[in-house]
């Protein structure tokens, strides 16, 4: 069975496969400071609490924003899974060529939804990825990753607000009750999720012009299923987007 971990600034999420087959998924908040122990510690514990052990991981595959963890989750598939762990990065196969300026600099969780994305629904696509950042790639007919939008993650900017507004309060990112807040919880929350919905139409939009073409979208990422009911634009919600998008490329990089 395959192990596929995606690891982003803010949350990771792990999906084990059999074959094609999502068996199960957990989502865990990422510590950069992991070590390869603390990692597998990690792991061996979300497997038995479905009823799995470590012998039955007979691939893992990582995508990591964090490069250092990236090294480690290597490290620690030699360690305790005695397999060899495909990372993606540069020099991995994802059958997606990259029309970017510069291909190294796209993040590999933004290829690896891209490649989930054009083999379930065909392209044109365009993929948003509601995480740290708000992040909107867009694929071509053909299959090609032309580039991107990224803006401040929702949270984030929850974040920024009320530090930097004597005022404002952190509030916890909930649906509000109205649009127009009665009290300042609700017309902060109101703004963010109003606010960041308008923003991802928008961008959706002007690419779909841009690309001259309906291009089919898809909602991924920690905040998806929160903002997805909130757009226009969005067809479809796919919260493992990334997961699927790694066991495709392992699948593809085994031949």
């Amino acid at each position: 069975m395959l192990l596929a971990v995606d690891v982003g600034n803010t949350q990771t999420t792990i999906g084990l496969f059999d074959g094609s087959d999502l068996k199960v998924s957990w989502r865990v908040a990422t510590n950069a400071r992991d070590t390869g122990d603390e990692i597998a510690v990690l792991l061996e514990s979300l497997l038995r609490l479905d009823g799995f052990t470590r012998g039955a991981v007979t691939g893992i595959a990582v995508s990591s924003v964090v490069p250092r963890l990236g090294g480690e989750y290597a490290a620690m598939a030699r360690a305790w899974f005695g397999v060899e762990a495909l990372v993606v990065g540069p020099g991995v196969k994802t059958g997606m060529p990259i029309l970017t300026d510069d291909p190294r600099q796209v993040g590999p969780d933004l290829i690896v939804g891209a490649v989930a994305a054009y083999e379930a629904y065909g392209g044109p696509c365009i993929v948003v990825d509601f995480g740290t950042a708000t992040t909107v790639a867009a694929v071509s007919r053909a299959g090609e990753y032309l580039g991107l939008a990224i803006a401040p993650g929702i949270e984030v900017s929850l974040d920024a607000l009320a530090a930097r507004a004597a005022r404002l309060n952190k509030v916890e990112l909930e649906e509000p009750e109205c649009v127009i807040g009665k009290n300042t919880v609700q017309a902060m929350q109101s703004g963010a999720i109003y606010g960041f919905a308008g923003q991802v139409d928008g961008i959706v939009r002007r690419m779909r012009k841009e690309l001259r073409a309906d291009a089919v979208s898809v909602a991924t990422g920690g905040l998806a299923t929160l903002m997805f009911g909130h757009t226009t634009t969005l067809d479809n919600l796919d919260p493992q987007l990334t997961l699927r998008g790694l066991e495709i490329i392992y699948r593809l990089n085994q031949d």
